[in-house]
């Protein structure tokens, strides 16, 4: 298993929920980390951190904030794409302002991340990529499309960095949670909170996906709080 020592995590969305949790862990763990997020001045300063502003629905964000770590540590090992939104758009609705902005945060973002950074992932030899995308990505069980889309979007993301990275040594994993128990879930009634999932869970198999050697890799970890026959 690879060991933290001198490696560098790029973490989006590391500010509150299932982010902020893998930010925490890694932290304790050893690792270096460098913060994303859309208000820097809300994450203390802390030893082997790096924070820096980015926001998922800029174009040139990716790039500013991965040639930022890059001179603030010299290397990138690994990336986990966990800011996202989870606005509602339908099948049936005209408006199409909430599927717009869930595929350019959801979908889009992690990608600019991943090519931004890419050149220092092959550098690495074993570069990591973790996306965080949904059960929702895999299913369809309520009616807000917009997201199960930005979300299907992340599994395909996740299959071309495996594809195009593995003879350099890149291994990408997809994590699809269901309900964790995070601020985008508080509208969420039907599952009571102390029923659904932990973000701390969450981010332990985040820990886990990034230490698998590059013989070890794992395509998607489906991770649910409720029983689903086909999940």
């Amino acid at each position: 298993m690879l060991q933290p020592d001198g490696r560098v995590v790029m973490i989006s969305g590391a500010g509150r929920g299932i982010g902020r949790a893998v930010l925490e862990r890694l932290l304790a763990a050893g690792y270096r980390v460098s913060a994303g997020l859309r208000n820097p001045a809300q994450m203390p300063p802390r030893d082997g951190l790096f924070v820096h502003a980015y926001e998922a629905t800029s174009a040139h964000g990716a790039d500013a904030w991965a040639a930022a770590t890059l001179a603030e540590f010299g290397r990138i090992d690994a990336l986990v794409n966990a800011a996202g939104m989870n606005n509602r758009g339908t099948l049936l609705d005209p408006d199409e302002t909430a599927f717009d902005l869930l595929w350019a945060v959801n979908a889009k973002g992690p990608m600019r991340v991943i090519r931004a950074a890419w050149p220092s992932l092959v550098a690495s030899g074993e570069g990591r990529v973790v996306n965080l995308a949904s059960l929702s990505g895999k299913r369809v069980k309520n009616d807000n499309l917009a997201y199960a889309m930005s979300k299907f979007a992340v599994m395909a993301l996740t299959q071309e960095v495996r594809r195009l990275g593995w003879d350099h040594g890149i291994r990408a994993t997809a994590v699809c949670p269901g309900f964790v128990d995070t601020d985008m879930t508080s509208h969420v009634t039907k599952v009571p909170r102390d029923k659904m999932s932990r973000p701390e869970d969450v981010a332990a198999l985040v820990e886990v996906v990034l230490r698998l050697s590059n013989t070890a890799t794992v395509a998607e970890v489906l991770v649910n709080c409720r029983h689903e026959e086909l999940l």
